[in-house]
């Protein structure tokens, strides 16, 4: 089973395909492509079997127009991805995780900052390496880091309870996923 991981943003958004074990595509595109993307449900070639996203959440500040529009995209998102799913079976297919749900799964402390949590990804999978001998994280830089933080907080946490759901993920087999 594939997952899409999204780190939205105001006018671009970072994106990983991830399976539990590899990384199968990642980017950060204008927000409009990483939509049509999800319409097609078609993520750089792969076919993805659920989406989550980073949602924004309230810490009691004011905030400025960024975040209400950010908040718009993950709502496109989420819409796009429910209503080109072909599993009609299940009421959602999309997940909203918060920054503080992954600093607490990844580094144990809601204290944790960015180089943190591409440190605890680093040690679960390796450092990127180089060209000729690219690591687990080759490639991933800048909002991908936290896209992928998104992936492996999901798979961590709620893989195992979808895993469990039954004939939903077994008819999925069926299709290349």
């Amino acid at each position: 089973m594939r997952i899409l991981a999204i780190d939205p943003g105001t006018t671009a958004s970072a994106w990983v395909v991830w399976d539990g074990h590899d990384i199968f595509a990642h980017g950060k595109d204008p927000n409009e492509r990483v939509l049509s993307m999800i319409l097609r449900h078609d993520i750089n070639g792969s076919w993805v079997a659920a989406c989550v996203i980073e949602m924004v959440a309230s810490f009691g500040m004011p905030v400025g127009a960024e975040v209400f529009e950010t908040v718009y995209w993950i709502g496109r998102f989420a819409q796009a991805f429910d209503s080109s799913t072909p599993l009609q079976c299940i009421p959602s297919a999309v997940t909203r995780i918060t920054r503080n749900e992954i600093k607490n799964h990844l580094c144990h402390s809601s204290r944790a900052k960015d180089a943190n949590i591409r440190q605890a990804i680093i040690d679960r999978l390796g450092p990127p390496g180089t060209k000729k001998t690219p690591g687990g994280t080759y490639g991933i830089s800048g909002d991908v880091w936290s896209a992928l933080a998104v992936a492996l907080t999901w798979w961590d946490t709620h893989h195992a309870v979808h895993r469990e759901s039954g004939p939903l993920f077994e008819a999925q087999n069926d299709i290349a996923i």
